[in-house]
């Protein structure tokens, strides 16, 4: 198997991860996001927690897209694939962030049942708070970073044609869709947990998908990228009319 076969195979079980670990990670959130006070509840830690974990392994999925391809796709434009890989970096980092907020949810509830007497109503707000946390980071980072992510990758695999290009055009289209909905969630039209929101993520979704299969079932389609490394490459920049 050749090295860049194994790069497409890489890249194509991560981007299976990420729709696996994301879907799986908003089902086990559901407690604490689903609109009941979680820190007066009863309290569903564990599966709270694997939820967070989950999201921990959407996070590391997400760079592992943007590193194992970068080899690949910068033999196309550099400074796009670096983009891709940071935009990566800046998806999982808000990632993080809202896995923070809502472990801190179930922190808040674990103290109020260990405090007698106490008044819950600072806790319910600080819940409140906390969620409202992650839903911001939730909007930012898996719909805004990750549409702008979307274009700048369906534009190297467009542009370099490694992959089919009804693929590619899938991305192409599917990441102004998404960020355009995370604006309309922003301004109040729709919630992000919605029929508009859901089939906002549609395209997105299926360009994910079909990429990790192709990648997957066939790697990437020959090209100069692919056979001749950096030199074959710049030939391509040139074909291209990239500098």
């Amino acid at each position: 198997m050749s090295s860049d076969r194994r790069t497409a195979v890489v890249a194509g079980l991560l981007f299976l991860v990420t729709e696996i670990a994301a879907m799986a990670g908003l089902v086990l959130y559901s407690p604490v996001l689903g609109g009941a006070d979680y820190v007066v509840t009863s309290g569903a830690d564990t599966r709270v927690f694997l939820g967070a974990l989950c999201e921990v392994v959407l996070a590391v999925a997400a760079v592992g897209t943007g590193v194992t391809l970068f080899p690949v796709v910068k033999r196309q434009n550099e400074g796009i694939a670096l983009g891709y890989v940071c935009g990566r970096l800046l998806e999982a980092a808000l990632i993080l962030v809202g896995i923070v907020s809502v472990l801190s949810v179930v922190t808040l509830r674990q103290d109020l049942a260990g405090a007698a007497g106490t008044d819950a109503a600072g806790f319910v707000a600080a819940d409140k708070s906390l969620v409202a946390m992650h839903d911001w980071t939730f909007l930012l980072g898996p719909n805004v970073a990750l549409g702008l992510n979307t274009v700048l990758l369906a534009y190297l695999m467009y542009r370099s044609a490694l992959v089919p290009r009804f693929i590619a055009v899938l991305g192409l289209v599917g990441g102004p869709v998404i960020c355009a909905s995370a604006v309309a969630v922003m301004f109040g039209l729709y919630e992000q947990v919605s029929v508009p929101g859901s089939a906002a993520a549609l395209p997105v979704f299926a360009w994910e998908v079909t990429l990790a299969v192709r990648l997957l079932a066939k790697g990437f389609k020959p090209s100069p990228l692919t056979s001749g490394g950096a030199g074959a490459g710049a030939g391509v920049l040139v074909a291209h009319g990239v500098s």
